[in-house]
């Protein structure tokens, strides 16, 4: 289907009418970056689209597979619970947002705050990514293979973020630890998966856990983080 001359409300009427009669594999041609493309998806349908989108493509969805064969605006698959959503090219600012499961692959570089409030669910970099990444992150994956920028994992309570490049700086209470022969393993297997380079090796970042409960000796923490 073309999204020529068509209104949002009418591209996504003609997605949930193709879905509703069967179709479980649809090409949109010319998205020319519209926002919101996409949405809520409930159904385990394909949807690729020849083209860039614009803001909050895929958001709120529950299962399905979305390609976007091009870049994506801000907040792409926000808020999403299942499903998996490939962005061949660049990645706007709140990329998986909130997601709480399933994948969000961004083949090229990923704005600011990536990742921030995730509470499950993996979200794939190949390229660089933006500042605070992981930021009050809760549960889930980040899998960096570039370069990050200042504030990763700032605040993050639980998850896991791990980056192949530089970091420029720890966001507040995040420290790194070496990952395990496991956790390296299980990195090179799900990049490979979806044809995304691996870095020669990896840094994990964590949660230091000082910010969990208040304690006076870690005021400077708190008052950082605040």
């Amino acid at each position: 289907m073309s999204c020529c001359d068509k209104t949002t409300r009418q591209i996504n009427g003609e997605i949930r009418a193709a879905i509703t009669s069967g179709q479980r594999d649809i090409l949109v041609t010319e998205p020319d970056a519209r926002h919101n493309l996409a949405v809520a998806l409930l159904e385990p349908v394909r949807i690729v689209f020849a083209g860039s989108v614009g803001y909050y493509c895929a958001g709120m969805m529950d299962g399905g597979h979305v390609e976007v064969r091009g870049s994506a605006g801000w907040g792409a698959a926000e808020s999403k619970m299942n499903g998996t959503l490939i962005i061949d090219g660049n990645a706007g600012s709140g990329v998986a947002a909130s997601i709480r499961g399933g994948t969000v692959v961004v083949r090229g570089d990923a704005a600011a705050r990536a990742g921030v409030s995730m509470k499950g669910g993996t979200l794939i970099v190949g390229g660089n990514c933006g500042s605070m990444a992981g930021f009050l992150m809760q549960k889930g994956r980040i899998i960096i293979c570039g370069d990050a920028a200042d504030g990763i994992a700032d605040s993050m309570y639980e998850g896991i973020v791990y980056v192949g490049g530089t970091i420029a700086n720890l966001g507040n209470d995040a420290v790194i630890e070496e990952p395990g022969r496991e956790e390296r393993a299980a990195i090179l297997e799900v990049l490979a998966s979806y044809r995304v380079q691996a870095p020669a090796s990896f840094k994990k970042v964590v949660s230091g856990r000082r910010l969990w409960n208040f304690d006076r000796k870690d005021l400077d923490v708190w008052k950082a983080a605040l």
